[in-house]
């Protein structure tokens, strides 16, 4: 008797603890329950660190100091820790040497001295980076700012006497992994510069239209309306030839993360448009309006709030495509170029027919930035599923 009261009253504050629980916290339980969407998050999370501390990861500076010359185009070097020569407690990698041979018409051969060891080393000193590096300078240099949180120069790994290449070389010697971890970061970086331009952009224009309707809601739709009819390629192109080409990669960044951002509210606008125009007649709305609240007070503290956890679905959804916007554009020449470390721009070699019969570790990259949209796509799933948490309650 005295156990089934036990689990009775387990299961009552369960059920207080449920019906007591805040949005945020039925959210997340919902969220946590899918076994999908808890793997895509743990691995989006891996990759946004990764590119945060890209430099710290990577052994080489992936444009300049990175170039290895006596290794041009060279295959991935996997750490062993044992061979023929025997067992070694601390990973190595081979020395390699490059000659011309006659078998290859006397092109320059790549191969490996499998009697040095070049042994893996730990926190070893190489280049110097910045981590949340901030550099602004302004015309006339009468306001310049760079600021820096973190100057190091130490690296995760290393080797003593040698390069290790953990995913090979590309024609000019820079190394694919520094090169990839950085891509990583720009992408993201770009993603988020342009989902925070759009969702501004959506959360006024279609916050006024929802909230006023009228001859309002219809000259902002005309302008919606516009916005989405107008083709990207074109556009693209027509800015790629506008862009200068003495403009810096940090001035290209900024430029083609405003336009995605620009070219990507109507949508979220729209649904917040919507939301409001069926909201703004409730009775709290009325009673708020009644107390002298203004209009702006009325969208942002009652009517917003009730539909955060759609508007944050349909941001993180909006991500992925924000991000393989970018990588579209640079991977067609419109976007990013060398030496701007982008998901894009690392993927236009892969349509080279010489790489994909002789270089099949370029396609490195290009896995990388799938997982990284399918992460996105899966966690904007779940948080779509869990954003209505008594969707799937018993009456």
């Amino acid at each position: 008797m005295s156990l089934r009261k036990r689990e009775t009253g387990v299961d009552q504050r369960a059920k207080e603890a449920y019906f007591t629980a805040s949005q945020g916290q039925l959210i997340w339980a919902r969220f946590r329950s899918n076994r999908t969407s808890m793997i895509a998050g743990w691995a989006l999370v891996i990759m946004i660190l990764m590119g945060i501390f890209a430099p710290f990861l990577s052994p080489y500076d992936p444009t300049i100091a990175g170039r290895d010359k006596d290794y041009e185009n060279g295959a991935p070097q996997i750490p062993r820790f044992w061979d023929e020569n025997g067992f070694s407690f601390r990973p190595f990698i081979y020395a390699t040497e490059r000659e011309r041979s006659i078998k290859t018409n006397f092109r320059w051969v790549v191969t490996e001295n499998r009697d040095k060891r070049l042994y893996v080393h730990f926190f070893v000193r190489d280049w110097e980076y910045t981590l949340f590096h901030l550099n602004w300078d302004l015309p006339g240099d009468r306001f310049d700012v760079d600021v820096a949180l973190i100057r190091s120069d130490i690296h995760l790994f290393g080797v003593e006497g040698g390069k290790i290449h953990l995913f090979g070389t590309d024609a000019s010697g820079k190394d694919i992994f520094s090169r990839t971890l950085h891509a990583i970061w720009t992408s993201l970086a770009v993603g988020t510069l342009g989902v925070l331009i759009s969702f501004v952009l959506a959360l006024v224009i279609g916050g006024v239209a929802g909230y006023f309707g009228g001859w309002i809601d219809s000259v902002l739709q005309m302008v919606t309306d516009a916005i989405r009819t107008v083709p990207s390629i074109p556009l693209f192109m027509a800015l790629a030839a506008f862009m200068p080409d003495h403009w810096s990669s940090e001035t290209r960044f900024f430029f083609i993360s405003i336009i995605l951002g620009v070219i990507g509210w109507p949508t979220l606008a729209r649904r917040i448009r919507t939301h409001l125009l069926t909201e703004r007649t409730q009775e709290y709305v009325l009673a708020a309006e009644l107390c002298g609240a203004s209009s702006p007070h009325v969208i942002r503290r009652h009517l917003l709030p009730s539909f955060t956890s759609y508007i944050i679905v349909d941001l993180m959804i909006s991500f992925p495509y924000m991000v393989r916007s970018e990588t579209a554009l640079s991977f067609i020449g419109l976007g990013l170029k060398d030496p701007v470390n982008s998901l894009g721009a690392l993927m236009q070699n892969v349509s080279q027919a010489d790489v994909l019969l002789n270089y099949q570790w370029y396609f490195i990259p290009v896995i990388f930035f799938v997982a990284l949209v399918l992460a996105f796509v899966f966690v904007g799933d779940g948080l779509r599923d869990a954003a209505d948490p008594y969707s799937g309650t018993k009456k």
